[in-house]
């Protein structure tokens, strides 16, 4: 196979990057943010959010409003345009020419910029290779998987050597299996070429799975940046909490160094008086025996799900609270089981 080639990586800050757009209507609040050289960052939230916008914003196709400018490196590129800015873009619908040969698909970009035609073919036939699509060179585009189209776009963004990558859903319409493998194949290939790259997405595994860090949005505005690790151990606010994996909600009662949950007594140091508390599926664990006692909560299982690496479990506790629990795979369990989950202290969250 050949060897990837390394590009130079560039670091991105946007300063006081807001948008509005005619009428009035501000979809994304002034946003301060720096995405280092060779960093995967992404760009997570719901639709609406105003993630696109921001990718827009980086690409060259949308302009921030007044006094907010993107610098790529050390070079203020607010007012280029994306043909003047050298960024490579993957879109969620491929974009792709039904009338070229992937290899035309390809070097596309390349033919635009006067390159050379024998370089022209090196490079091509260099990201053919990388892309794993070598063999399907001479085809057209309607002749093609969906799998296979996402690696043509990939291979054209990359082939003309960009300072940054940009992708906006690349993989949503792609089945899940073959979204977990592309996955794995653009964060290998992303890493091998060392290139800044800011990713759009909706899905949580793919957020966790490709970004260095993590930007989680809402309604046009940051809400938490960090690596996944911290995304998801320590969110910054109820929506992040809620946004970012499965969270059980709680009512409890804080006070005297004591949280009271339910039938279950913890050590706190948090505040005094009625809380809501949060816990992981992962982080609740089912006890061997319905009568063990300590820091447990009685439950009575109303869903029992087996899932292969794990069994996931609903139950409901006395006071009608509903708990999602991932738990023993080899272990049975049926609807109407009386159970007791431990709670680990140091896993409760109150964001």
């Amino acid at each position: 196979m050949t060897q990837p080639f390394h590009l130079e990586p560039v670091p991105i800050r946007m300063i006081r990057c807001a948008k509005t757009f005619d009428g009035g209507v501000r979809v994304l609040d002034p946003v301060d943010l720096e995405i280092g050289g060779g960093e995967t960052l992404v760009l997570l939230g719901p639709s609406g959010c105003g993630k696109t916008t921001l990718l827009r914003l980086i690409a060259g196709l949308e302009w921030p409003d007044a006094g907010g400018r993107v610098v790529f490196g050390g070079e203020d590129v607010t007012a280029l345009p994306i043909e003047r800015r050298n960024v490579g873009m993957v879109f969620q619908s491929y974009a792709l020419f039904p009338n070229m040969t992937v290899a035309e698909n390809v070097g596309y970009g390349l033919r635009v910029r006067g390159i050379e035609r024998l370089e022209r073919a090196r490079r091509v036939g260099e990201m053919l290779e990388m892309t794993h699509i070598a063999p399907l060179a001479d085809r057209r585009i309607d002749q093609l998987s969906g799998g296979q189209r996402q690696r043509v776009a990939l291979a054209r963004a990359l082939v003309v050597r960009p300072r940054v990558l940009l992708l906006d859903e690349p993989l949503t319409a792609l089945d899940a299996k073959l979204r977990d493998t592309l996955r794995l194949e653009i964060d290998r290939l992303l890493q091998d070429l060392g290139i800044t790259a800011v990713y759009v997405t909706h899905d949580q595994a793919e957020a966790m799975a490709l970004g260095d860090r993590i930007v989680v949005m809402s309604k046009g505005r940051i809400e938490q940046i960090g690596t996944p690790r911290e995304i998801y151990r320590n969110p910054a606010s109820p929506f992040v909490a809620g946004f970012v994996g499965t969270m059980n909600r709680l009512p409890a009662e804080g006070g005297g160094g004591l949280l009271r949950i339910g039938g279950a007594t913890l050590p706190w140091s948090g505040p005094m008086g009625p809380v809501e508390v949060m816990v992981r599926p992962e982080d609740l664990t089912v006890e061997p025996e319905a009568g063990a006692e300590g820091y447990t909560l009685p439950a009575r299982i109303s869903a029992a799900v087996f899932l292969g690496d794990r069994t996931r479990l609903v139950a409901e506790t006395s006071d009608g609270t509903e708990l999602t629990i991932d738990t023993d795979p080899h272990r049975p369990f049926a609807r109407g089981d009386q159970i007791r989950l431990r709670i680990d202290p140091s896993r409760i969250l109150s964001p």
